[in-house]
């Protein structure tokens, strides 16, 4: 996935040849990019498009004489919207660079250089995300203000904003608790005014220490003065705030008629997990925020380390669910010896922990993750009813000033954490956002050996959906899928490992290694009458490898399959930009017997066209044409359109992702023979048919 983008990318293209705009969205799509296209090839649908449509990127690719890029530009403007406009030229020049700069062009690149093309839209559409994630924050920040200052209006609590020691802003409470009637009373009136003169050189330096930005104290008791001049006990709280775009501090002022002991142990209660006497969440959550302000404003660095149990259910079994808080105090136990007190621990969660290291710098960080895992690994767990062996997972993020947001901060956190998890468990995964590339790289060759290792270990495993053949009940039909066994047992689906391997070359392995598997096993079905067929995907390794064929026909002799059960299984967009291999690979499995299957057809702007070329034994319709069939117009009217052109060439049409009766029949109407899904059958580590 390139640079990390997701979400799909709802692309514009200018341009009055289908063939070039084609070309354009399967190179952006074999990069990893989910593009959702449209093409205008006159200024009349690129006005229809801009005013019915929403887009991230428009890109202004060799449009014809009669559209100029400066027309192009003004057009895309004239709608109002914050849309990008790229635009492809043949050669490029101080002048050309200049004029189409002024006229608003984001981006310019010379045509048929698709991998600057990529880096483009990636850097137009991540910077539009960006501008609509604060134009969205903003608008939540101005309701937001609004409901906070009703609130503080309203509230009971006497609350007060001092700047510089000085009064901007005091609720109605406040106003009260001091005598005063009006806000203009005390407005610009200085704090200092309404202590007790026994407390004020202390309470001096504690202003003195906040505006040097240090970490005000949770709570600060001392003695208040009214307007009568009267003394009472009362308690400050302070937090750090803003009022009107201005730092200010915000301070709850209570009068303390209460013990003072005894609501100092209230307090430490309510920071606390009852179960173990960590912290909870919500404290930890206020002291990480504290901390991420601290780097935001003097660039210091911290570690920030998740900690989850492996086979926690296993565990909880084990001690049984009366015992579970005696797991979560062993635990806790554990982590208290391990660490000294300057390090905050937590327990945020059911099964996970938290740690924080003020001053901690990424070798400190890494190692005190490893001294946590090496805390329990090989060490028993002592409960009072049991003696339990158990691992933990790892994860933590590097806090600095490219990270100095506590929802990014947990965000990477929690994904390492995810990482080290699917990894197997018993490992560390530390996020370094100043040590981007090294993390990225270690991560990367983990996975590369964990893949290979797969490969070599018999550790893959494939599950079969039934393909079921609405107009012959008696033919046998499966998918093959893909999936890894951790180290764990878990099974890790492709997703998680295919595209990596694909880019380190060990894709072609994989394919070898899916193809005999299945091929084992489709021999095995074979009954007396018509053989079974499994459809299995191959990458584009394997699509560039001439003798793919040759080592299909020798596993076929080994295996005793039939060329007529296998099906290879490549997608619309590696077809159309590989279509001379493509052709190749389709009339040798079509000589040999065996057969070939385009999926995800329908998402090019110009699909049919591909079947004047090419003429496969099936296709799988693109899921975004089934997810709602039964109701939407424009997908049966795009289903029926394909299912025509097939049927015309006595090509069989494939409905993946079936989910409901009403879709299944409008599907067999709409003329498409076979049907997947959940509803229809699930994926079975066997053959099973769906009958």
């Amino acid at each position: 996935m390139l640079s990390g983008v997701d979400a799909p990318i709802r692309l514009l293209i200018v341009n009055d040849d289908a063939e070039e705009a084609e070309a354009i969205v399967s190179h952006l799509r074999n990069a990893g990019l989910a593009i959702r296209p449209a093409r205008a090839a006159t200024l009349e649908e690129l006005d229809s498009h801009l005013a019915t449509h929403p887009f991230d990127v428009l890109l202004a690719a060799s449009p014809t004489p009669g559209m100029s890029d400066a027309e192009i530009l003004h057009r895309a403007g004239a709608h109002g919207r914050d849309l990008p406009v790229v635009v492809e030229v043949e050669h490029i020049d101080d002048a050309s660079l200049m004029a189409l700069t002024g006229a608003g062009a984001h981006g310019i690149v010379l045509r048929g250089q698709f991998g600057y093309l990529q880096d483009v839209v990636v850097r137009e559409f991540t910077d539009l995300e960006a501008r609509r994630g604060l134009r969205r924050l903003e608008a939540q920040i101005r309701e937001t203000e609004r409901r906070c200052d009703a609130l503080i209006e309203s509230s009971r609590d006497p609350i007060a904003y001092v700047h510089e020691g000085m009064h901007i802003r005091a609720n109605r409470a406040y106003l009260e608790m001091f005598g005063y009637d009006d806000f203009e009373d005390i407005e610009g009136m200085s704090l200092l005014d309404l202590v007790a003169p026994s407390y004020v050189a202390d309470f001096k330096q504690l202003l003195k220490s906040l505006s040097r930005g240090e970490t005000p104290p949770a709570r600060h008791e001392l003695e208040a003065r009214d307007a009568e001049g009267n003394d009472f006990p009362a308690v400050m709280e302070f937090t750090q705030a803003k009022y009107e775009g201005e730092p200010c501090i915000q301070i709850v002022l209570r009068r303390q008629e209460t013990d003072p002991a005894l609501a100092q142990e209230v307090e430490e209660l309510r920071r606390r997990d009852m179960a173990t006497g960590l912290l909870n969440r919500q404290t930890f959550l206020q002291q990480l925020e504290q901390l991420v302000g601290e780097v935001a404003s003097n660039g210091s660095s911290h570690g920030l380390l998740l900690m989850e149990t492996d086979q926690s259910a296993q565990l909880e079994q084990q001690v049984g669910l009366d015992n579970v808080d005696d797991l979560a105090v062993a635990i806790a136990a554990r982590l208290n010896e391990t660490f000294d007190d300057d390090v905050v621990i937590a327990r945020t969660g059911e099964n996970t922990y938290a740690l924080l290291l003020r001053g901690s710098d990424y070798a400190a960080t890494s190692a005190a993750a490893e001294r946590l895992r090496a805390a329990f690994d090989g060490r028993l767990l002592e409960t009072a009813d049991a003696s339990l062996s158990a691992t933990v997972s790892v994860g933590g993020v590097q806090i600095g000033e490219r990270i100095a947001q506590v929802a990014r901060v947990v965000a990477k956190a929690t994904e390492s954490l995810q990482n080290a998890t699917g990894m197997g468990g018993n490992r560390v995964d530390i996020f370094d956002p100043s040590a981007t590339e090294r993390a990225e790289e270690e991560r990367i060759q983990a996975w590369v050996s964990h893949i290979s290792e797969a490969i070599a270990g018999d550790a893959m495993r494939l599950v079969y959906q039934p393909i079921v053949n609405l107009q012959d009940e008696t033919e046998q039909f499966y998918e093959s899928m893909l999936r890894m066994i951790g180290s764990d047992g878990h099974m890790i689906p492709p997703a998680q490992f295919v595209p990596m391997a694909e880019e380190h070359g060990l894709a072609g392995a994989i394919d070898r290694w899916a193809l005999q598997r299945a091929l084992q096993d489709v021999a095995a079905q074979a009954t007396d009458g018509q053989p079974a067929k499994v459809l299995v995907k191959i990458s584009q390794e394997s699509l560039d490898d001439e003798k793919l064929v040759a080592d299909i026909f020798a596993m076929l002799q080994q295996t005793g399959a039939v060329p007529a059960s296998l099906v290879l299984q490549l997608p619309e967009s590696k077809v159309f930009t590989n279509l001379r291999q493509a052709q190749r690979l389709n009339d040798e499995l079509t000589a040999m017997g065996a057969h070939f299957c385009i999926e995800h057809f329908g998402v090019g702007l110009n699909s049919l066209q591909l079947l004047n070329h090419f003429k496969p034994g099936f296709l799988k319709l693109n899921e975004d044409f089934i997810a709602d069939f039964a109701r939407s117009q424009e997908n049966r009217d795009r289903v029926q359109e394909i299912v025509q052109k097939a049927q015309a060439q006595q090509i069989a049409c494939i409905a993946r992702g079936v989910a409901d009766a009403a879709t299944m029949t409008a599907l067999f109407t709409a003329g498409v023979e076979y049907m997947q899904g959940d509803f229809i059958a699930p994926a079975s580590d066997r053959m099973v048919s769906a009958y």
